[in-house]
């Protein structure tokens, strides 16, 4: 996803895979050749990496895909011992998941450069920001607590480990220019925000009360500090976490108490606020989330970032796309609008979306 204008995404079905524009849910790509687990775009290029379902014998989830859309012919293929559980993409690495390893390939060349061994990695658990500056790849460091590895992918090195969480990881996300990470947990009560460089908490939100499923964690596109974090739950509600505006965590609990209280007892302190954009997604039913675009709203005689507004953006497991335009003040005021929805599966039968 490179700019607001011209934003594509991809699905992967039973039949095959199909990409489409996200300004009016225009079908732009349909390749109908099998069942598949992933498909991961690069950008918005022609580029995409597809692993099949197993469903059938050509369609090996062991077998990693390279498919140029525009020619609609294999570049290359990967195979490896075990199933592919994620794939991530930049112009300049190839990032693929096993269980108990991953694999840091040249995208140009597809020699691997480096192989990190894991913790058993069931869900394919990782964040990755393509940003080359920045271009970070988290995974897990633990399968019994909620702490993270963070490597620097174009220097080859480990940067650091974050103890983010009590319990075992459920997701998380680094930011588009890899300076900060999200991370939340199995309990899905609390959302945490590290300082990448510094391995600091920055901010922390409580979601609620009780535990619940994060499916998906999105930031807002940015240059510095995002202005902005989703989260998609089990619940069927989206949370939206206004960073831009929030207290910095970081610089309250750095003192001397900070550095004697538990976390437990410090995220009763955490900031609760955060807004919530009831019944999205029906109850269960798996999404995923992306911040689309963000502007800031400065006022003209302190040129001071008043609000900014988002374009949020969801895609359901049981087929439907919906957008948001969502705006957040600095005075705690949020509204949304939903400003279309469609079933991707009409979409695909028709090649005509109705908004």
């Amino acid at each position: 996803m490179e700019s607001s204008a011209f934003i594509l995404f991809a699905i992967g079905t039973r039949d095959g895979f199909r990409i489409f524009d996200s300004n009016n849910g225009r079908l732009c790509y349909e390749r109908a050749l099998g069942a598949f687990n992933i498909v991961e775009m690069l950008f918005s290029s022609n580029l995409v990496a597809i692993v099949g379902a197993g469903e059938q014998p050509s369609l090996s989830p062991r077998r990693l895909c390279l498919f140029n859309t525009m020619s609609g012919n294999a570049l290359r293929e990967l195979n490896f011992l075990t199933s592919i559980l994620a794939v991530r993409m930049n112009r300049k690495r190839l990032i693929v998941l096993l269980q108990d390893k991953t694999y840091i390939y040249d995208i140009n060349s597809l020699t691997i450069l480096d192989t990190i061994d894991t913790v058993p990695n069931l869900k394919g658990i990782c964040a990755f920001s393509p940003s080359l500056d920045g271009c970070f790849l988290a995974l897990p460091a633990s399968i019994t607590k909620g702490s993270l590895l963070l490597y620097n992918v174009m220097e080859l090195q480990l940067h650091c480990e974050i103890d983010a969480h009590l319990a075992p990881l459920a997701t998380m996300v680094l930011s588009s220019n890899g300076m900060y990470i999200a991370t939340a947990s199995e309990q899905g009560t609390m959302i945490r925000v590290h300082l990448v460089s510094e391995a600091t908490k920055s901010y922390s939100f409580r979601r609620g009360s009780y535990p619940s499923t994060i499916f998906s964690l999105s930031f807002g596109q940015c240059s510095q500090v995002p202005e902005i974090l989703v989260a998609t739950s089990s619940s069927g509600s989206v949370h939206v976490f206004p960073l831009g505006f929030a207290i910095n965590q970081s610089r309250r609990s750095g003192g001397f108490l900070g550095s004697i209280m538990l976390d437990s007892i410090s995220d009763a302190l955490d900031p609760a606020h955060h807004h919530i954009v009831h019944n999205a997604v029906p109850a269960g039913i798996k999404s995923y989330a992306v911040i689309r675009k963000v502007d800031r709203v400065a006022d003209t005689s302190s040129s001071e970032i008043v609000a900014c507004r988002a374009t949020l953006a969801i895609i359901t497991y049981n087929g439907y796309f919906q957008e948001y335009n969502l705006s957040l003040s600095n005075q705690n005021e949020f509204s949304r609008s939903l400003d279309c929805e469609f079933n991707l599966l009409t979409a695909i039968a028709n090649n005509d979306v109705r908004l």
